[in-house]
This record gives structure tokens, sequence and C-alpha cells, in this order.
């Protein structure tokens, strides 16, 4: 892999249109959260993953910078770049991309692996933890992106 990962090219439904005229904030994410959903099938944790194998992944937390408007009729990708992992959780940075090639909006994620037995934080099979291995050695070699870490504010006002 050369670069993030790119879902497929995803258009922008009617419904999600708000009174601005433009992409309503809520569905920044169900685009960032179906870009997910294709790296987590080729990872091992797709749709069948919770039946056949008693776990899942949930979202801890998540971040979004609103960069650019979304307009009815657009279509984009979502990027996905693993920064870090553990047997447990993954850090990892995404990109909604126009495809005219700008970016509409950043997200940064902490996702956790889960035992619905509990559900409980449980480490991944070996096999799954192989696939997240191997991504992230994949991603290794690109820079880390500019806005990961970013912290929200005012700036000159004390947090």
């Amino acid at each position: 892999m050369n670069g993030p990962f790119l879902s497929d090219l995803m258009e922008i439904d009617p419904a999600w249109i708000d009174y601005n005229g433009h992409l309503n904030m809520a569905y920044y994410n169900v685009l960032f959260d179906r870009g997910v959903d294709e790296v987590w099938t080729a990872l091992g944790f797709g749709p069948d993953y919770r039946q056949t194998r008693g776990f899942s992944t949930f979202s801890a937390e998540f971040h979004v910078c609103y960069l650019r408007e979304l307009h009815l009729g657009a279509k984009l990708r979502a990027s996905f770049q693993l920064l870090a992992h553990d047997d447990k959780r993954f850090h990892f940075y995404q990109e909604l991309i126009h495809e005219d090639g700008w970016v509409s909006a950043t997200g940064e994620g902490l996702a956790l692996h889960i035992d619905m037995s509990g559900p409980r934080v449980a480490p991944m099979p070996p096999d799954i933890l192989a696939n997240v291995t191997t991504l992230a050695s994949e991603h290794a070699t690109l820079p880390r992106p500019d806005r990961v870490g970013r912290q929200m504010g005012i700036p000159g006002k004390p947090l």
C-alpha cells in the first residue's frame, strides 16, 4: 500500500442536507464510519465477525474538523491511516476527500476491540491482530498527518 486506504466513492443522500443547504454535521461521521467499515472488512472485522467470533469494535473517541462544505451531488472517498495500535486498541486518522481532490473534513479516532460476551475490551484473536499489524507496517512509512493530535480551544484563552 503506497498511501492511506481509500474507500469506494460515496454519494451524499438528499436527506442529509440541512436547512443551510449543506451536509449536516452528523453525516460527516456517517461517511467516516462507512469508510472504516470497508477497512474493517478487509482486516476481518466485517459484519459477520460478531456472529462468527463473538467480537466487534466500538468507537471510544472521535474528533472531526470541518474544513469545507459538502453539498448534494458531491462524491467523495474516506481515507484511513492507522497511526498506532496494540492488541485491544486502534488510533487512526481519516479524511473525507472530494472526487476533485480537496479535503472536506478530517477525523481522528480511537477504537476498541470488544468481546461481546461482556461487553468488555479484549485482545484481538492472533489472526486478526496479524492483519492489523500488517496494515500498521504498511502505514508506518507514511508521514504523520499535520492535523493529528489537535487540541480544541480558543487561542489565547486558558483551557
